[in-house]
């Protein structure tokens, strides 16, 4: 039998050729993953996000062989064609997080569950799942950012619908005109709309909380940390007429250092920025006074006769597995839900300050560490939102950066100027990374 012929060992040539191979196959793979591929560049993505001066900066620094560089640029170019969408809020930078959860957040629904209106007929709101109360109350206690003792749970279509119904219990029906609910600017771009959209006779937006002067009762909200700035906040009125409604949706680890537990009368939060599941439309309002209560069960069952008891189930699923991460980080070496999210935010903002930090043309708040009782030691605030302001010439932020394919909210809807935006932090890897490379070109360029 005749032998095969060995070949010889590669040349150099080869080495060269299959180098120059391998690079255009690694940057092909690149415009396809950032072209919107969503979770199947999920490896390359957690590869880009390694080092703050890596190539998540600039792409173009990458040490490549000078052949292949016209195609990096053109890849570059190409990924900028896309229009990135930072306007809302939506948080899909945890999805990594719960599908590595896999089945411990599953539930099944039989058909014959949950087909009455009522959940819990000894309770005030009487359609509060149990089990979505005990979890909360549970959560707080594992993070210690909430009193509960003394408290009673309201449960609510998202923070959105707990907001209105707070407006319409804190309201009187008896008074000469509406009551002023009023907030300190930068305020949630949404309060707004929300107090003024159905004109009530009840309530009735009334501004700045700094500038607000009108004697008698008023209404504030206080957001903290703030949505958009991330500052921590206090009531700014002070009044003896005034009625007090504490929104803390992001009084969370991962977004803020937490001092002490929130101990008020009315406090509001939310599973979408806790543990992302926005969609799952679920909210919690922790509340003191047993007439106010009533009252915000009674706007709820007029508005939606109740709260999905489904959506309820697998809320109280979630609350429990990051309860259960918490507890049994330790014992178990794994890395409970907020020390997860804590090093992501921390990476991202870390990412986004060194690119500020490189040019002149944007600033960023600038946060001052705090001792955090849930990890044990200081961190630093990193809000869920970039505040982003526009320096020089600039005096439209949100069309500048439209004009470069980034949409934002305007400071104007904030009750701010139009210098500044409103950014969301919470994307996927992928679209964050294609923000840090935009805003790093756009300084570049100017």
């Amino acid at each position: 039998m005749a032998k095969l012929a060995v070949p010889p060992l590669f040349s150099l040539r080869h080495f060269l050729v299959l180098s120059l191979a391998l690079n255009v196959s690694l940057i092909l793979r690149t415009a396809y993953y950032e072209s919107g591929e969503g979770s199947k560049g999920f490896c390359l993505k957690k590869k880009m996000m390694v080092d703050v001066d890596s190539d998540v900066i600039d792409k173009s620094r990458l040490a490549i062989s000078s052949s292949t560089s016209s195609l990096v640029n053109s890849t570059r170019s190409a990924g900028r064609e896309r229009v990135i969408n930072l306007d809302h809020g939506d948080p899909t930078m945890y999805e990594r997080f719960w599908r590595e959860m896999g089945d411990k957040t599953t539930i099944t629904i039989p058909g014959w569950q949950s087909l009455s209106y009522l959940s819990d007929v000894s309770n005030i709101c009487w359609f509060l799942e149990p089990e979505f109360a005990r979890e909360v109350v549970r959560l707080h206690k594992v993070v210690g950012n909430a009193v509960t003792e003394g408290r009673h749970i309201v449960v609510g279509t998202g923070s959105s619908q707990l907001i209105l119904a707070a407006l319409y219990a804190l309201s009187s029906p008896d008074a000469a005109e509406p009551i002023s609910v009023v907030s300190a600017a930068p305020y949630y771009s949404s309060y707004p709309s929300m107090a003024d959209y159905q004109k009530s006779g009840l309530y009735k937006w009334a501004g700045d909380a700094e500038t607000f002067d009108k004697e008698g009762p008023y209404i504030e909200l206080v957001t903290s940390p703030n949505n958009p700035d991330g500052y921590r906040r206090q009531a700014m009125v002070n009044r003896s007429q005034g009625l007090l409604i504490h929104d803390l949706a992001y009084y969370w680890p991962q977004y803020t250092p937490i001092s002490s537990p929130s101990d008020h009368d009315l406090t509001l939060f939310t599973v979408s920025k806790s543990t992302g599941h926005a969609g799952t439309r679920i909210g919690w309002a922790l509340v003191k006074d047993e007439e106010v209560v009533k009252k915000m069960t009674k706007f709820i069952e007029l508005n939606t006769i109740g709260v999905s008891r489904d959506s309820q189930f697998r809320a109280s699923k979630v609350l429990k597995a990051v309860s259960d991460s918490c507890e049994q980080e330790n014992s178990q070496d794994e890395e409970s839900f907020f020390k997860y999210s804590y090093k992501i935010m921390a990476q991202r903002w870390k990412q986004l300050r060194a690119v500020v930090d490189a040019g002149d043309m944007f600033s960023l708040p600038q946060f001052s560490p705090a001792f955090c009782i849930f990890f044990g030691h200081e961190t630093e605030p990193q809000p869920g939102f970039i505040w982003l302001k526009c320096e020089g010439d600039i005096e439209d932020c949100e069309s500048f950066l439209r004009g470069h394919k980034i949409i934002t909210r305007s400071g104007k809807h904030f009750g701010a100027s139009p210098k500044y935006v409103r950014i969301s932090m919470l994307d996927t890897d992928g679209t964050f990374l294609q923000l840090i490379d935009r805003l790093s070109a756009i300084q570049e360029r100017e």
